[in-house]
């Protein structure tokens, strides 16, 4: 059934760290099924835009909605948010004494009350569809950073999540494993998932994205689908990142 609900809705969003005012009129709507890339200079807001629609940052000014709900301090809210949108960050955040398969049957058992067994099958599932299904015994310690990143994607997808945010997934990760990574995501966004991704992989925005969202100090200054984006930007600052990020 169509449906006019945006996944999410971004209205006015101001937010500010102190003096610093970090995310300055934000307007975006992300339509369910839809990938968005968001890029920008270090420092310039996109990763506080994504913290904020999970409320693991508190906006001060404008309205956030996912699925149509509302994110204010209403703890039943955040909850609710929190359950459908599955977050990966640039450090895996793996619990350490715990094995793979337990990291990802943690959060069903104890959000979504899932019994054990059926937690482990879903959680085996996800393992499988990152590739690293014959790791789920093991600790993340005898994991490459590679492996901790795509379990990382995997314990996201046991939640069921309705949006996906990846805040720079890559960032951290040696070169050559960065593209196990990507293929993983290029395959959730090759089935629907909808997806909001800070990332200056280009080549991964090219090929994933429906819109890229450029940032700088706070603003969104440009978006567009990606081959106007990257062959006719609008805006000087934009040709200026898309020639550096391209030619360093």
């Amino acid at each position: 059934m169509a449906t006019d609900i945006p996944a999410v809705r971004m209205v006015g969003v101001h937010k500010w760290f102190g003096d610093f005012h970090v995310l300055k009129d934000i307007n975006l709507d992300v339509q369910p099924g839809e990938r968005i890339v968001i890029c920008g200079p270090s420092g310039s807001g996109k990763s506080t835009l994504i913290r904020c629609i999970n409320r693991l940052e508190a906006h001060q000014r404008g309205q956030i909605l996912v699925d149509g709900v509302e994110l204010t301090d209403n703890a039943k809210h955040v909850q609710r948010i929190r359950a459908e949108v599955g977050m990966v960050f640039q450090q895996f955040n793996l619990f350490p004494h715990l094995t793979i398969l337990e990291n990802l049957t943690l959060a069903p058992k104890w959000v979504r009350k899932q019994p054990r067994r059926s937690a482990e099958e879903t959680a085996m599932r996800y393992l499988e569809q990152v590739k690293i299904a014959d790791q789920a015994a093991k600790y993340p310690s005898q994991l490459s950073g590679g492996q901790q990143q795509r379990v990382a994607i995997a314990r996201s997808l046991c939640m069921e999540p309705k949006v996906m945010l990846f805040d720079e997934p890559t960032s951290a990760l040696d070169p050559e494993m960065v593209k196990e990574v990507l293929d993983v995501m290029i395959a959730l966004a090759e089935e629907g998932m909808t997806m909001l991704v800070v990332t200056h992989e280009m080549g991964f925005a090219r090929r994933v994205a429906h819109r890229v969202v450029f940032m700088d100090d706070g603003e969104i200054i440009e978006e567009n689908d990606p081959e106007t984006f990257f062959h006719s930007p609008q805006h000087q600052r934009t040709r200026q990142f898309i020639d550096q990020i391209l030619n360093h």
